[in-house]
């Protein structure tokens, strides 16, 4: 259940007209202005409402997006349905980091409804992780990534680099000027990963932006080659789609090249990785998008 858009409703909306399929009879709630229904709620006043949620959600997207450019924090918003296998890529991305790029500072900001499992699966690697639960929120958003990333030493470690205490509060009139003032400095610096596993859901994640650098959409080929056209949203908002558990493919009916059409027919910009967690196939190609500077 999304406490913002009302989507846990176990009845269909009253007096809201769905626009019907001549042929099938098929409803579709989502083709008006709002794009979804919301019982007790006019389209007009469901977009108001967004937008008022989402406005004060991106002043402090901008402000964490400014945080972490200023320190050379790489920030990565990782999305996937439950399942995927978001935090099996983790841990093993952090541990051929730890062989590879020993140097390299990250850290894991982890996004569940229930239950520290995740996070420690991530601190079993050696590496720094702070669990968010969002009890019947069904993302992430700005402000908890905000808290969490304070509790975890990569910010310590920014701090005590550049020697400054960073103001945690910004005056709305300057937060365009902290987004660029620092955006060159740390060019030849090495870069800091902040990887943010957001809950499991290819629906909510794709509109809250947290800061990040990028959003990774991380698709398994035990979910079905048409999930980008089943889920646009999320794959028109990615820059990188990680198409996982390649490992699977010979004991599976899934057409890697139609699934990547899909993704591109949504998103013609989107980059494409097939990557395996449990053999290491394309493992090499990831990490060296992950320590690309832009």
């Amino acid at each position: 259940m999304c406490v913002v858009c009302g989507c846990g409703s176990p009845v269909a909306p009253q007096g809201v007209e769905a626009q019907v399929d001549a042929r099938t009879g098929d409803l579709h709630f989502g083709a008006g202005a709002a794009r979804a229904t919301v019982p007790g709620l006019s389209a007009e006043r469901t977009v108001r409402i967004e937008q008022d949620v989402l406005g004060a959600n991106d002043r402090v997207a901008r402000q964490n997006r400014a945080h972490f450019r200023s320190h050379g924090v790489r920030a990565l918003n990782l999305v996937s349905s439950p399942g995927s296998g978001k935090t099996t890529l983790l841990c093993a991305t952090i541990r051929a980091l730890q062989r590879s790029h020993p140097q390299v500072p990250l850290a894991v900001i982890e996004g569940d409804q229930q239950t520290t499992h995740d996070a420690e699966r991530i601190r079993a690697t050696g590496a720094s992780a702070i669990q968010v639960n969002t009890g019947k929120g069904c993302h992430l958003d700005a402000p908890m990534v905000a808290q969490a990333f304070a509790r975890l030493p990569l910010h310590g470690r920014a701090h005590d680099h550049h020697g400054h205490e960073h103001e945690h509060e910004h005056e709305h009139e300057h937060e365009h000027e902290h987004e660029h003032e620092h955006e060159h400095e740390h060019e030849h610096a090495s870069p800091s990963l902040l990887f943010i596993e957001n809950v499991g859901n290819l629906v909510c994640p794709a509109l809250w932006d947290l800061g990040e650098e990028a959003k990774v959409v991380i698709l398994s080929v035990t979910e079905g080659e048409d999930k980008p056209l089943k889920y646009p949203d999320m794959f028109a908002a990615a820059q990188l789609m990680v198409l996982a558990k390649t490992d699977l493919l010979p004991h599976l009916q899934f057409d890697v090249q139609r699934c990547e059409a899909y993704a591109r027919r949504v998103n013609p910009g989107i980059r494409i990785l097939r990557l395996s967690a449990t053999t290491g196939e394309g493992m090499d190609a990831w990490l060296q998008w992950l320590l690309a500077r832009e």
